[in-house]
């Protein structure tokens, strides 16, 4: 059985991340980060999830963004690991941050997510 719990300490190094790379399309408080445990995911260290323009509609709020970290493998990244994984979560949420979602082709990959980091750490 898969637990959730809200990872604060993940919010923040998301909206220093967002602010460092001049994101500004994209609204931190609307960002909401949790750490899952007991995933039987094998590979996945990371998944970002969006709040649907239906379900906006019907409960009567705006966009809003949720990025897991599966704490199993997330967790013992190095700091460059995560970075680079959240940075690849991030590039899933479109420019007009309306709650649609951005695939991996063409644009969310490594090479797009070596790009931001570079920019990141200079």
């Amino acid at each position: 059985m898969i637990k959730y719990s809200r990872a604060t300490d993940i919010e923040e190094r998301v909206t220093f991340i967002l602010k460092k790379l001049s994101m500004d399309h994209i609204d931190p408080s609307r960002v909401k980060c949790i750490r899952s445990f007991g995933s039987k995911s094998k590979r996945t260290l990371a998944r970002c999830y969006a709040l649907p323009k239906i379900m906006q509609k019907a409960l009567d709020q705006p966009a809003y963004y949720v990025i897991e970290v599966i704490s199993e493998r997330f967790d013992k990244l190095s700091k460059e690991e995560k970075t680079k994984t959240l940075i690849h979560e991030i590039l899933h949420i479109p420019k007009s941050f309306g709650g649609g979602f951005r695939h991996h082709r063409p644009y969310v990959n490594k090479k797009t997510v070596e790009e931001f980091y570079k920019k990141f750490i200079d």
